[in-house]
């Protein structure tokens, strides 16, 4: 991202990030509508509980979304000039402001509705960044995502995605999230511990191919958990003079690196991966 030298606010600044703020926000709200809603039967807004399904995984898709969107939001606040505080706080709302739509959609579809696990999960991940960022500063702990393909999309299409872009986005087999620990940020300075390197947790699952559990039982399907811990690299470490490289770590920033990695489920034990996506 920019840098934040600014020290009063600037007008052209903002408005250009409220014209590009409006207009992105339309497209993302055309674009959501036509992945998820185009051919989807409507009804009354109604609210939904689906806190059990997926595994969760969705909850975590939740915060990781809010969590970046309020992330960006503060980062370019400062780089509007607005004073840190305001940058902050305002900046914050930013996740929630983004996926509340969502769940509105979520409310006119006749099979689920509205879910305030999602809406949980929403301010849970935008508080995360806000409080980290008024506590240290900075981010320190760093909620990733990494992806695979996997055998189960092709069990049922129209829901976990028939390409892979739509996989990446509906079929949570493939999905994990991570959170990345920065532990070089909460040692003394003088600490000869590599701050370029992580340490990160991660949560999946698999064997999901219907939200509802007797329904994938009874298809041959045991969904079941798995947890990962691995090392992982703090792009943000290696920022530099240059405008684009730094905005390319930024945003990569958000993405779980390939590296070797531990993996426990009750389904398998303990395995190692060579590189783990």
């Amino acid at each position: 991202m920019p840098d934040s030298t600014v020290t009063q606010p600037s007008k052209p600044r903002l408005i250009l990030l409220g014209s590009g703020f409006t207009a992105g926000y339309a497209s993302m709200l055309i674009t959501l509508n036509k992945a998820w809603y185009q051919n989807q039967e409507r009804t009354n807004f109604h609210f939904f509980n689906d806190n059990n399904q997926w595994k969760q995984l969705d909850k975590a898709g939740h915060f990781w979304s809010a969590f970046h969107q309020s992330r960006a939001g503060i980062d370019l606040l400062r780089w509007a000039g607005v004073p840190e505080k305001k940058a902050v706080i305002y900046g914050g709302l930013t996740g929630i402001v983004l996926q509340t739509p969502i769940e509105i959609f979520d409310g006119y579809q006749s099979d689920y509705g509205a879910s305030v696990g999602d809406l949980i999960a929403n301010t849970v991940g935008s508080a995360a960044v806000v409080a980290q960022e008024l506590a240290w500063q900075e981010v320190r702990i760093m909620p990733k995502f990494s992806f695979h393909t996997t055998q189960y999309a092709a069990a049922r299409p129209n829901v976990l995605g028939s390409t892979t872009a739509e996989q990446i986005l509906k079929d949570y087999n493939g999905q994990t999230y991570w959170l990345s620990v920065n532990l070089g940020a909460f040692l003394k300075e003088e600490s000869r511990y590599p701050k370029w390197l992580n340490i990160a947790v991660g949560y999946g699952a698999e064997e999901m191919v219907y939200n509802h559990e007797p329904s994938n039982r009874a298809m041959g399907f045991q969904a079941y958990r798995q947890y990962y811990l691995s090392p992982d690299l703090n792009l943000m470490h290696f920022k530099g003079r240059s405008k684009v490289l730094n905005t390319a770590l930024y945003l990569l920033s958000t993405i779980k690196i390939p590296a070797p990695t531990l993996a426990y489920s009750n389904r398998q034990g303990f395995r190692v991966h060579t590189l783990y996506f």
